[in-house]
């Protein structure tokens, strides 16, 4: 299996992430009035850029300087976080911490400690292959409003289109990107902490400087890692 570089969220926290979509279209023939018209395909890819990443302690140079090592410029496999708070469809309507929970018989962890859940929770509510640019999604608890949210899955990142579909619980939505590997019935999304499986958009992305003050502020921008997807599923890797 290959191996995935983790973006430390916590410690390097961008002041502005812009993830956006890039649809991929192709020419269709020409109109009666000589315009090309636009067909859109299930190609497209995310690109998504992280801004004012302030490093200054030495732990945030640090953990930049072995991200970069770790990925070796463009080859590498990094999973970022997309925060997309400004979105999530929390049940309350705003911003939700994650909640402090027990294990399913009410115990902590050995040292007494419980874990970190998020207050979000949407399931696949019917199975979808590869390529498939729909999804039903089943709420548990969650905002009853799918439209226009992201969520991932084994980190592969979606963003949702307006509903096809409302029964119940049930939505149905168009996905952006295709579906990158298959997702199964009743297999839990993450829409509280999205994230997406990307490669650094240069090779040389994460040069960083340091200056009289310690103090300097980055950026650095992604492309999601499709070459990743496709050899997965041609059977290339595991």
């Amino acid at each position: 299996m290959a191996e995935f570089v983790m973006w430390p969220g916590d410690v390097l926290r961008p002041g502005e992430i812009l993830p956006n979509p890039v649809p991929f279209t192709r020419g269709g023939g020409r109109t009666i009035n000589g315009k090309e018209r636009a067909l859109r395909t299930d190609r497209g890819f995310w690109h998504i850029a992280m801004n004012q990443i302030v490093l200054y302690e030495k732990p945030q140079r640090r953990a930049w300087n072995a991200i970069r090592t770790a990925l070796g410029g463009r080859a590498g496999l990094l999973v970022i976080p997309v925060w997309s708070k400004d979105t999530a469809p929390y049940g309350s309507g705003s911003i939700e911490d994650d909640l402090l929970t027990t294990h399913s018989d009410g115990t902590p962890f050995s040292d007494g400690t419980r874990y970190s859940q998020g207050s979000i929770s949407v399931r696949c509510a019917a199975g979808v292959g590869i390529g498939a640019t729909t999804v039903k999604l089943n709420i548990l608890s969650a905002e009853d409003d799918l439209a226009g949210v992201r969520f991932s899955y084994n980190h592969a990142l979606y963003e949702t289109g307006p509903a096809i579909d409302i029964a119940g619980s049930t939505w149905t939505v168009p996905i952006f990107p295709a579906v990158r590997a298959p997702i199964p019935s009743g297999a839990d999304l993450e829409f509280n902490n999205p994230t997406c499986l990307v490669h650094l958009e240069d090779d040389r992305g994460m040069d960083v400087a340091l200056n009289a003050t310690g103090i300097t502020e980055h950026s650095v921008a992604f492309v999601e890692a499709t070459d990743y997807w496709s050899d997965l599923a041609a059977g290339l890797i595991t």
